[in-house]
């Protein structure tokens, strides 16, 4: 175990991390991605000069500091910077519309924003514009009337702001950095305590505009140090991220996982299952995490070779035949189960990699230390229920979030009397304290009057051995309410029809349970993931309604 992962917590902020792996593993790489390879020592000195940037500009201690870029080092700059000095890290989602980039930096209260001029092909200086017309002629804006700065990175700033510094490129920005000393930045360092504010995480917003968790400098450190004693991560690990840094998986239990072990992380701007391979092989890393999509993209991909994988363990969010699949298929014998939620930094329970494998590959996971976890009655939200009774997962301490920013309506309504968080998802807890979950409440659905969650059905199909990947929603049925329909993808050179798909879950689970209409797909790109991989079941259900003919 790396001597740096400490078996009692103490609170501290990021910047005595990043101070701590460059003075113990400078040499050693902290950050390798598509245009850098950059190791602790380096990676400091970086951020640091960033951090004299924003000082340079005008960006106080409680700033918001929004961050619109794709995985790199220079997305780490930024973040790392700002918790040095005190600010705010704001991420914004690259797969965000214009409309939603604005909501994020006003419900934020964003005063600057570090972005990519382009991305992907998408042109968010044409969308910042959107946003702001009046951009070109200064700041602030009356949509946003916080957004003093931006900085542009491998994009032009907005024309005629340079000169009153509103809008600058990524050079001239830290060019400035030299108008402030150490001995300024070591001062601003100094005041930054482990209660501030870290991140205002932004939720996925699947039904309505995301709403922002705010997190601490010790809610996501304490988190990234609890998950990382689970995974036995080591100083001399190499970790590959699949995550979006924009998302908690990518930040918290990504890269300030790999920062307060003093490990590697390997990253790409964005998630593609060929490139991810071919990252992991010739990079050798030992450790890698994401949910059970991304794992399922990989494993069924033409390019997937386990020879060329070095892997020994790492962490998922997936379905047992998924977590078996990525410990035979991808040689992860270690790999951990994971269950959490942006609200809780955002990692709850987590399997142990030292756990038996059966249990493991059940996703018994257990809470991290000094987390309480109940389940539950879904009617009521306030009544506990006893083990094993299915219901809402609750969670209450040291990682839950502080408030949704500036909407004290939701953050209420998140709450129980007694400070619970309420989760939305279902699980069990068993007698040996082990949570188990079984899905979101939004995503079961009833056929007959029987409950049926999707994952229940999925589990069933992916055991096929053709199947690469499976997703059910409910769909209307006038008999019986609502009936499964099946979405899956096939590995790369499998054959199965649709027939035999059916025919084979109705061998495998009671008849309620057997999708009534099954299409195989070449992905779910088309109908809906989000960019930390996860397919939005309320896209997938209305791409079925219309595919189905359910619906005019």
């Amino acid at each position: 175990m790396n001597p740096r992962m400490h078996r009692v917590w103490t609170p501290t902020v990021l910047g005595a991390w990043l101070h701590s792996a460059a003075t113990g593993r400078g040499d050693a790489e902290a950050i390798v991605c598509a245009q850098a390879r950059l190791d602790w020592r380096t990676l400091e000195q970086r951020v640091r000069r960033v951090a004299r940037s924003m000082l340079a500009i005008g960006i106080a201690k409680g700033d918001r500091v929004g961050i619109l870029r794709g995985n790199d080092e220079r997305w780490l700059e930024v973040f790392y910077a700002a918790a040095l000095i005190g600010a705010v890290t704001v991420p914004v989602n690259t797969r965000f519309k214009a409309s939603e980039i604005e909501h994020a930096l006003r419900q934020s209260d964003c005063s600057a924003l570090f972005m990519t001029g382009q991305f992907l092909r998408i042109d968010f200086v044409s969308m910042l514009r959107e946003v702001l017309p009046e951009v070109d002629a200064g700041l602030p804006g009356a949509r946003l009337p916080r957004l003093e700065r931006i900085v542009v990175d491998r994009g032009d700033a907005p024309a005629g702001l340079a000169a009153p510094r509103a809008a600058l490129g990524w050079d001239s920005c830290l060019a400035l950095a030299a108008q402030v000393s150490d001995a300024e930045l070591d001062a601003r360092a100094a005041t930054v305590a482990a209660s501030d504010l870290l991140l205002i995480q932004f939720t996925s917003g699947t039904t309505a505009f995301p709403k922002g968790v705010m997190l601490t400098h010790d809610n996501m450190l304490r988190n990234a140090w609890a998950a990382g004693l689970r995974v036995g991560i080591r100083a001399d690990d190499r970790y590959f991220n699949c995550r979006p840094f924009f998302h908690v998986g990518g930040s918290t239990l990504s890269a300030l996982m790999a920062l307060v072990a003093g490990a590697c992380l390997v990253t790409l701007p964005t998630f593609e299952a060929g490139a991810a391979l071919e990252a992991m092989a010739h990079e050798r890393c030992t450790l890698t995490s994401g949910n059970d999509t991304l794992f399922q993209m990989m494993m069924g991909h033409p390019d997937f070779d386990r020879t060329r994988l070095h892997l020994r363990g790492g962490w998922c969010a997936a379905g047992p035949e998924t977590v078996r699949r990525i410990m035979d298929d991808m040689g992860a014998a270690a790999i951990c189960v994971a269950y959490g939620l942006s609200e809780a930094s955002p990692n709850v329970a987590m399997s142990h990699w030292q756990d038996a494998r059966e249990q493991r590959i059940a996703g018994r996971a257990r809470p991290l230390e000094g987390l309480e976890v109940r389940i539950a009655d879904t009617v009521d939200g306030e009544t506990a229920l006893s083990a094993h009774a299915a219901g809402e997962i609750q969670v209450r301490g040291w990682a839950v979030m502080r408030a949704y920013c500036n909407d004290p309506a939701a953050t209420q309504r998140t709450f129980t009397r007694e400070g619970w968080l309420r989760t939305g998802d279902l699980g069990t807890l068993g007698e040996d304290g082990c949570l188990q979950m079984i899905g979101r409440f939004k995503d079961v659905f009833r056929v007959g009057g029987e409950n049926v969650a999707p994952a229940e059905v999925e589990e069933v199909l992916l055991r096929h051995p053709a199947v690469a990947t499976a997703q059910v929603v409910g769909v209307p049925d006038a008999r019986l309410g609502e009936v499964a329909a099946a979405y899956v993808s096939l590995r790369a050179g499998a054959t199965a029809q649709a027939d035999e798909l059916i025919d084979w879950t109705r061998t495998r689970c009671a008849n309620f349970r057997v999708p009534r209409y099954l299409r195989i797909v070449a992905d779910f790109e088309s109908i809906g993931m989000t960019a930390s991989g996860k397919v939005r079941k309320t896209d997938l259900r209305a791409h079925a309604l219309r595919d189905l003919g359910l619906v005019s």
